[in-house]
């Protein structure tokens, strides 16, 4: 929760330009709104002056018609104000609204290009916290700090000339109680600023415990784990609590205080000023008007100091922001990035790669090997070998470190990513299902017809769980798909993989979740899928990697035995070592094999 202990300045020069330039698109409406401050401040600062007006010119001289006229022009300001008013704040949260689209737009189509890796690094609860706490509190800015501060700064400048130019003397009585503002609200930015912190690290701490908790409920519940993840979430939800208490003691006490000061304002210019009216060194109507001022000369300072804080809250979290999007994705489209004009033939060949996920601890050591189009070859090994691995540098959700990887020839590190990605279809252990429907989560967004989605369904034997679906293929799936068994979900993401008909298939422990019926139900429409494409298939299962073209055995991240299934059982190697552990007894007998 590094990130979130640090506020940092109340305003950054660097980041604010950077900041300004969201304004930029919205610019018009920003100096509209700033136009509609000023003239509410300009009517703020003249409200008392007509009142000076209309005691000492026409209440004084019983002058009924100027007095009426008065009134009149007062009440008209008074509608004008509230135009104006009205206008700046749908101006300014409008804006501050698209301005927040803009950015969380921004922040996810960024997320989406960075690699595995980056994930691997960061937790999701504070990822979630990016992308909606803090472009929260950047809307707050601009919707309420920004642009309005300039209105505060010209309101407090306007009643300042004006009261010293109505009478300096009582002027500076009425100005001397502003150093004891000034040290209330130092010290009340200081509890506040205190409080923010707090309550930052404890909303990542529940984003982070919320989503792991969540994802993991079932594990929670199967370990009677609910009385423990109930305390931790109390603790981490009180330190919230209390931080946000904090925040209300110090609010509860500032603004009586500056409300007191306030007063006692009014009190100095009732005694001072009341002895130069008496003396008539002062009009009645000034002093009038020198009340009105005190009045609206401390609401501006209240509202500053709260600016204050949210603009140190944007400042804060405009850095862990501009972080995340300053985050280089390590994976990316080169220059002049390659893109054949057909499909890809589905040969891929390794030459001595080598690669480590972090420094120089390898996980692939010096591999190599080819696969021909159309060859279905299998990669086993113990866990850790590396099996998986050489399947992710193979679509390029990591980059390799040395050597180089082909696909028809050409360096995959060279290709367009959609093109290199698009000739994959990759069916997984875990399968990752959207919140949606059937037909959404095997179509993925790609234009393919409903025809070809149900076709794909009933070639995997998907086809009679459909049908028995009141829906069909519009039957809801909730996310991750946690109302579906394991192999419905293997079977989705088989239709998946055949629907967007790729030319090279990786299957990764794709039946290793299904049971031995399921196993025989899709094996056959594996084989059809196989067919003309490229396969590389990692499985524990021999029924699954016995007809394959060709097994790769990889040992501690290197390539050890290359052939067939029979002829690595007569090497009598690591695959014959393998075979007899974990092969011999799954195997699968096939009626009419």
């Amino acid at each position: 929760m590094q990130d979130e202990e640090v506020l940092g300045k109340a305003y950054d020069s660097r980041l604010m330009r950077r900041l300004i330039t969201y304004l930029r698109p919205y610019k018009k409406f920003v100096a509209f709104a700033l136009l509609l401050i000023l003239c509410e401040s300009v009517l703020e600062i003249a409200f008392p002056w007509i009142t000076k007006i209309a005691i000492d010119q026409y209440i004084a001289a019983a002058d009924l018609p100027g007095l009426t006229f008065i009134a009149v022009v007062f009440v008209g300001l008074l509608v004008l104000k509230f135009v104006f008013a009205t206008l700046q704040t749908y101006t300014l949260q409008n804006t501050g609204q698209k301005i927040m689209y803009d950015m969380r737009m921004q922040v996810f189509q960024h997320l989406q290009g960075l690699s595995p890796s980056f994930y691997d690094r960061n937790p999701v609860g504070r990822l979630i916290t990016r992308v909606i706490t803090d472009v929260d509190v950047l809307n707050e800015l601009f919707s309420a700090g920004l642009v309005s501060i300039f209105g505060d700064i010209f309101t407090l400048l306007g009643i300042t000339v004006a009261i010293l130019v109505l009478n300096w003397q009582l002027g500076l009585v009425t100005l001397s109680v502003v150093p004891l503002i000034a040290i209330a609200t130092e010290v009340f930015r200081q509890q506040v600023r205190d409080s923010y912190r707090r309550v930052r690290i404890a909303i990542a701490k529940i984003n982070a415990f919320l989503q792991e908790h969540i994802t993991g409920m079932s594990v929670v519940q199967l370990y009677n784990r609910e009385r423990k993840s109930f305390d931790k979430f109390d603790a981490i939800n009180n330190e919230h609590l209390v931080a946000n208490k904090d925040g209300i003691v110090a609010y509860a006490w500032f603004y009586p205080a500056v409300e007191l000061l306030s007063s006692v304002a009014v009190a100095l210019i009732i005694w001072y000023g009341g002895g130069k009216v008496m003396t008539g060194s002062l009009s009645l109507g000034a002093l009038f008007a020198f009340i009105q001022y005190s009045r609206r000369f401390f609401q501006p300072i209240q509202d500053m100091s709260e600016k204050y804080n949210i603009l140190q809250s944007a400042m804060a979290s405009s850095e862990r922001l501009f972080r995340l999007l300053d985050t280089p994705a390590t994976v990316v489209n080169p220059e002049n990035a390659l893109k054949p004009p057909r499909r890809a033939r589905g040969e891929i060949e390794f030459r001595n790669v080598w690669f480590a996920y972090n420094d120089e601890n390898w996980v692939l050591k010096d591999v190599s090997f080819r696969v021909s189009p159309g060859e279905s070859v299998a990669i086993v090994g113990h866990t850790g070998a590396g099996k998986t691995t050489t399947t992710s540098i193979l679509t390029r959700f990591y980059d390799i470190q040395r050597g180089e990887i082909l696909l028809d020839g050409m360096n995959t590190a060279k290709l367009d990513l959609d093109y290199l990605r698009g000739s994959f279809a990759v069916v997984l252990q875990d399968v990752f299902l959207f919140s949606g429907t059937m037909e959404s989560n095997i179509r993925l967004g790609s234009p393919i017809s409903r025809e070809r989605v149900s076709a794909a369904a009933e070639d995997v034997n998907l086809g009679p769980f459909l049908r028995g679906l009141p829906l069909g293929l519009d039957h809801p799936v909730n996310e991750r798909g946690t109302m579906l068994s394991v192999g419905q979900r293997q079977l989705l993401a088989f239709a998946r993989a055949l629907a967007h008909d790729p030319q090279i298939l990786i299957l990764d422990e794709a039946t290793s979740s299904v049971d031995t019926e399921t196993e025989i139900q899709i094996r056959k429409a594996i084989e059809r899928l196989m067919e003309g494409r490229t396969s590389i298939i990692i499985a524990h299962r021999l029924s699954t990697i016995q007809r394959c073209d060709k097994i790769i055995v990889m040992h501690k991240g290197r390539v050890r035995e290359i052939g067939t299934h029979q002829e690595l059982l007569a090497r009598r190697g690591i695959y014959y070592k393998l075979y007899q552990l974990q092969y011999k007894d799954q195997e699968v007998a096939v009626p009419g094999d």
